[in-house]
Formats: C-alpha cells, sequence, structure tokens
C-alpha cells in the first residue's frame, strides 16, 4: 500500500508539473499575441515585463537553424532576453504588424523531477495594416525548472519549419484591441 501511494503521489505530481508548464507556455504565447488580449496590459514594456515573470534568471532565449539564427540569435539571461524583446517591439515595420497569433499543437511535455523539456509546433498568421500577410511556423524545444516550487522557463528554442506568403486580402476582419479579458466582458452569456 505504501508504494502504491508513493506511485500515486509521483504520477499525480507529472501530472501537476505538465499542466503548470503547459500553462506557463501558453501565456508566453498569449503574450506575445498582436493586439494583446491580455486585459491591462499598458504597452510593450509592460508586456515584456510579464513575459518575463516567466523565466528563471539565467534563461536562455534562441533562435537556431538556417531562418532563426541569424534572425533571433541567443539571448542569455533575463537582461538580454529583454533587450530581444525590445527590439522586437520598438523596430518599427512599414507595414505596421497589426495581427499575429500563436496557436500551439504537437505537444510533448517530458518531467524528470524539478526539471522538464517541453516541445511543441506552432503556427502563427501574421497581418499587416496594408493587407498583407505571412504564415509563420516553428519548433519549439523549450526547458523549465521548479524553483521555489514554481515553474519557470529556462530555455526558449525556435526553430523555423516554414514561412509562407498569404495572399492580399487574407483576413477581413479583425480587431484593433482585444476586449475579450476585460472585466464585465462574460457578462449577458
Amino acid at each position: 500500500m505504501k508504494d502504491e501511494l508513493a506511485e500515486l503521489r509521483h504520477r499525480v505530481e507529472v501530472l501537476e508539473a505538465e499542466a503548470e508548464i503547459r500553462r506557463i507556455q501558453a501565456r508566453y504565447m498569449f503574450l506575445c499575441d498582436t493586439p494583446c488580449p491580455e486585459y491591462g496590459v499598458t504597452g510593450d514594456d509592460h508586456r515584456i515585463e510579464l513575459i518575463l515573470e516567466l523565466y528563471a534568471e539565467d534563461a536562455v532565449w534562441e533562435g537556431v537553424g538556417e531562418h532563426y539564427d541569424g534572425q533571433f540569435g541567443r539571448a542569455v539571461g533575463k537582461d538580454r532576453i529583454r533587450a530581444h524583446f525590445e527590439r522586437f517591439w520598438d523596430e518599427k515595420r512599414d507595414p505596421a504588424l497589426v495581427l499575429n497569433a500563436h496557436y500551439l499543437t504537437s505537444e510533448q511535455i517530458h518531467v524528470d523531477g524539478d526539471r522538464a523539456e517541453g516541445q511543441w509546433i506552432h503556427v502563427q498568421p501574421w497581418l499587416y495594416v496594408d493587407g498583407t500577410g505571412l504564415l509563420r511556423s516553428s519548433r519549439l524545444n523549450n526547458a523549465f525548472r521548479r524553483h521555489d516550487g514554481r515553474w519557470l522557463i529556462t530555455r526558449t528554442r525556435t526553430e523555423n519549419v516554414f514561412i509562407a506568403p498569404l495572399p492580399g486580402g487574407f483576413a477581413s476582419d479583425f480587431p484593433a484591441a482585444s476586449v475579450l479579458m476585460a472585466p464585465g466582458s462574460a457578462e449577458g452569456s
């Protein structure tokens, strides 16, 4: 009975770790969407700080492979990761980006005590103010560590799968701002 209880406890801990890692990865993607759907995010600097709360101090963010290595490079530590995101959101694009959304799929999470790795494929449409757009897909190979009872990202590693231009006017309707998470937005449902 004691062994069975220990095995059950271990299995529950693994399931809880997987669920927390899934939430962290989804929150990261959610915060990277444009327009940012999280209510109360006051701008890109605020968004970046919320993203950085998901990372360990010694974390690594890197793009690898023939397309992403040169585009994203490697950032080690929160200060460098902050600078990476500041460059991304400070960069003025012409035409301006008006929408991107991250869709995660093909999830695999492997927990080993206080460490874990997760792999996903993500797809995201990028739509610009002039009606042009791209469909991008990447593989993610991320690492996580439990610190003081909380899971944090220790590595974000992304590799391009494909980038495909979308036909002009691909999306006819999209929001200028997200109201989904605004207080009171669920009333009347």
